[in-house]
């Protein structure tokens, strides 16, 4: 007898072939099998009889085989399996499938078949071209019903995961339910044997609904009851206490040369708060690009500075560390601060010590700002008094990550052994408040949503294949005034990273001939860290006019004498994305462009460039990007570990606040689970899987 613990290998009618296949799928047990959901279906419910009607509707059919025929097309090395067939009003019908001889064997004369697909007419016969298939006698598993349709892989398709499904949904009765059953009556959500037989094999939309709802909650649930346990454990904690120094603050500000939002303000205002408490400061600042977040950065540290206490600056990459290195040395230049940048490559003061001589300056406390990346928090590196920690993501949520880094940075060796230093996160990606409510449930949010005063917009423009010279011509133009030119080029899979960079390598000299005049720079995912700040250098320094980049330079690059940013395939991107590539020109004096090169007919992909064309507000079109996409596309779902039936519900405002609202009456009552083992065993195992802050 199989229990949902079972492994699929010792499993005999799975064979090794298909054992290896689901390894790489991360399916090992029978339980791993139940959870593999369907990511659509198939809607084939609808059994009619063969009439005009129907025609270019999707049905099913029940029908007799009256005659066989394979033909075969040598010069193309194709068959064409022609099966004949009458409904019970002996209405013919004829069925075609490419390349699938198999069928004829399959599907001999006399036998009663039911046929799903999109109905059509050829003369005399009614027809169906690759319809899904199956004996009549047989329970309705492929056709006649809501049909799952499951992610693919080479070797598996959804029909044979179908059968197996069939199969295991018998041992679903021995899952344990983590979702307390008096909660799951509250909500009329269903239990987990019901939930998994009607998200495998719907009796109806209705009940699929249901199911639906019953996965993204129970996700939800521990998605919040991971991050309330978080925010507890986070709070439970001492930081040191800074007073708000108003008169510090004002000559700053009055210092800089430009005048704060209103966003910036009421930001800084908040951080500043929090900085007056015990309690460690766990903020997101979350703005648009541009919207001037490095200077809310050294706000939130000037104070602490002030008082001789440390602050560390962690950036996502070696060139932006750098870039900030530079920014803080300028903005603190009138300051008696010692500044540090520390990374991997880069072990550099602005005194060029050793790295041993920076690190023993870091432990005294000689170094009061120390700004790189990771590198700030191995091992070797200790603190005297860390007092705030600033990790910049630039728009990167790098979620799996943040999970480490509070970890860590309530773990860093420095002298206050009693305390832990403040948090502030900061990303450039505006994110929907539903989505920060659900992803960031453990942090408090500041919002910048208003960019600085007298800057301009950027012109954007969808540019068509027959108006690439004219641009490649304004291109020119803008070089010869002494600009210079970005060209992106489409994001490609991780594991297509070759392909990639071949593709950037082939742009390169395309547009090297066509730009014979001007110097061209290349960069690329797989160009060392050393080569990769080669490049920029140059850039930066004006000796490379056009730089041909693949979305590596979506993080971090401030140039700006860059006006031109012309993206390839622009359909390609999410809007969020192609908003985050817009940021990377607009940020000089000049007038600046955004020119979406596309190839695509399509309706849906034209609207969504469209919207860019409209608008440079980043929260309003990740608001878009959320209703068209959905998160998995705005959050990076391989990230984030969590499946797309609560990534499709991540909108569901009213589910999420449900789920925190029960979450945290549990954690209210019982602290540490005693009461609610299989909840506690769940959400151990869903700490593995996902990565939260």
């Amino acid at each position: 007898m199989f229990t949902p613990k079972s492994l699929l290998k010792n499993i005999p009618k799975i064979t090794p072939k298909y054992v290896k296949i689901l390894d790489k799928l991360g399916l090992f047990t029978i339980q791993d099998f139940l959870f593999y959901l369907p990511f659509r279906y198939d809607d084939f419910s609808k059994t009619v009889s063969l009439s005009d009607e129907h025609i270019d509707s999707i049905m099913t059919v029940c029908a007799k085989v009256t005659k066989v025929k394979l033909n075969r097309i040598f010069k193309r090395r194709m068959t064409i399996a022609e099966i004949f067939l009458e409904d019970e009003n002996q209405t013919p019908l004829k069925a075609i499938w490419f390349n699938q001889p198999f069928i004829i064997e399959s599907l001999s004369v006399g036998t009663i078949v039911r046929l799903s697909g999109k109905l059509s007419r050829e003369g005399k016969y009614f027809t169906l071209t690759a319809p899904a298939w199956e004996k009549a006698a047989r329970e309705e598993t492929n056709t006649g019903r809501l049909v799952p349709v499951y992610p693919e892989t080479a070797g598996i398709s959804s029909k044979w995961i179908r059968w197996q499904m069939k199969t295991f949904l018998e041992t679903a009765k021995y899952l344990e339910n983590f979702v307390p059953e008096d909660l799951r009556k509250k909500l009329h959500l269903y239990n987990l044997s019901s939930a998994l037989r009607q998200i495998h094999f719907p009796e109806n939309s209705e009940k699929l609904l249901i199911a639906q709802k019953t996965f993204a909650f129970r996700e939800m649930f521990l998605m919040q009851m991971k991050s309330l346990q978080v925010k507890n454990i986070w709070e439970a904690q001492s930081a040191i206490s800074f007073d708000f120094d108003e008169k510090l603050v004002k000559k700053f500000t009055e210092s800089l040369p430009f005048e704060l939002t209103n966003a910036q303000r009421k930001a800084s205002f908040e951080i500043l708060k929090n900085l007056e408490k015990t309690r460690p400061m766990n903020r997101l600042l979350n703005g648009d690009v541009g919207s001037g977040k490095t200077i809310i950065a050294a706000l939130s540290a000037l104070n602490i500075l002030n008082k001789k206490y440390q602050v560390a600056i962690l950036a996502p990459t070696e060139v932006l560390a750098k870039q900030h290195f530079e920014s803080f040395c300028k903005i603190f230049e009138n300051y008696n601060f010692n500044i540090a940048l520390l990374t991997s490559s880069y072990k550099l003061s602005p005194t060029k010590i050793t790295r041993q001589k920076l690190l023993e300056n870091i432990k005294t406390g000689e170094i009061n700002l120390v700004i790189g990346t990771h590198a700030i928090i191995q091992k070797d590196v200790k603190f005297k008094n860390l007092a705030l920690v600033v990790i910049d993501e630039q728009h990167r949520f790098g979620v799996a990550q943040r999970s480490t880094l509070q970890q860590e940075t309530m773990e860093l060796k420095d002298g206050e052994i009693k305390t832990v230093p403040h948090l502030l996160t900061m990303t450039a990606t505006p994110i929907p408040r539903t989505l920060a409510i659900a992803f960031f449930g453990s942090l408090d949010l500041s919002i910048l949503d208003e960019m600085p005063k007298n800057r301009k917009l950027i012109i954007t423009k969808i540019i068509l294949p027959t108006q690439r010279t004219q641009i490649y011509n304004f291109m020119r133009s803008e070089i010869t005034a002494d600009r210079q030119v970005f060209v992106i080029l489409p994001f490609v899979e991780e594991s297509k990273v070759l392909t990639e960079v071949k593709a950037a390598t082939e742009e390169y000299k395309q547009l090297s001939a066509i730009f014979p005049e001007y110097n061209l720079g290349l960069l690329h995912g797989r160009l060392k860290s050393k080569e990769k700040e080669k490049v920029m250098q140059e850039f930066g320094n004006k000796k490379i006019q056009i730089l041909v980049s693949t979305s590596v330079v979506e993080v971090g690059i401030d140039i700006p004498n860059a006006t031109i940013i012309l993206i390839e395939n622009a359909e390609r991107f999410g809007l969020s994305q192609l908003h985050q590539f817009r940021g990377r020109v607009g940020r000089g004096v000049h007038q600046s462009y955004c020119f979406l090169f596309t190839n695509t007919d399509s309706k849906n992909s034209i609207e969504r460039l469209r919207a860019l064309e409209k608008s440079n507000d980043g929260f309003e079109l990740s608001q878009k990007d959320l209703e068209l996409r959905g998160p998995g596309q705005l959050l990076g779902k391989a990230q984030s570990g969590i499946s797309d039936i609560a990534m499709e519900n991540l909108n569901n405002l009213k589910l999420i606040k449900i789920a925190r609202l029960e979450a945290q009456n549990i954690l209210t009552h019982d602290p540490n689970l005693k009461n609610h083992p299989l909840l506690n065993k769940a959400l151990l195992q869903f700490s593995q899987n996902i990565h939260l802050e």
